[in-house]
């Protein structure tokens, strides 16, 4: 079972380069991130997400073109399921964030965007260069395409 906290659930345009993302933070954590902002979601909080809550959300938020799971939770069978069922649904983009430095093959064919690595606050999230989390499109990182914000294109 995954649960989900439909209160941080919203509407994002930068987790995923170029789409419009409904973002559902799943909690029971597996990590244990030194500075993670949201250290809550270890816990074992929220809702159950199935498919009617899955439902409600697409329902709510129309125009999303991609579902993102912030979070793997503990179960990775159900979270697999439902997003076949997402996609078998709604015909939209699949992306997983895992806290993990790596995952299973299989992740990569569930989803097409897969982010991997823990948040090291000394190495920065995904827009800065040093970084140790990479995100894969496809299984090709895609991790360059946020480190164009913050930079000044005047500097020389």
């Amino acid at each position: 079972m995954l649960k989900y906290v439909p209160a941080m659930t919203s509407v994002v345009m930068e987790e995923i380069p170029g789409k419009v993302t409904l973002a559902v933070e799943i909690s029971n954590c597996r990590g244990n991130c030194e500075g993670c902002h949201s250290p809550w979601l270890r816990e074992d909080i929220g809702e159950v997400l199935d498919e009617a809550a899955i439902d409600r959300m697409f329902a709510d938020n129309f125009g999303v073109n991609c579902f993102l799971f912030l979070g793997e939770g503990k179960d990775p069978e159900t979270l697999k399921r439902l997003a076949s069922y997402i996609r078998s649904r709604y015909g939209v983009e699949l992306a997983v964030y895992s806290g993990r430095m790596a995952v299973e093959d299989d992740f990569y064919d569930v989803f097409d965007y897969v982010k991997v690595g823990p948040y090291i606050a000394a190495l920065g999230p995904l827009n800065k260069t040093t970084t140790n989390q990479r995100l894969y499109h496809h299984r090709a990182d895609i991790t360059p395409l946020f480190w164009h914000r913050g930079i000044d294109p005047n500097a020389r």
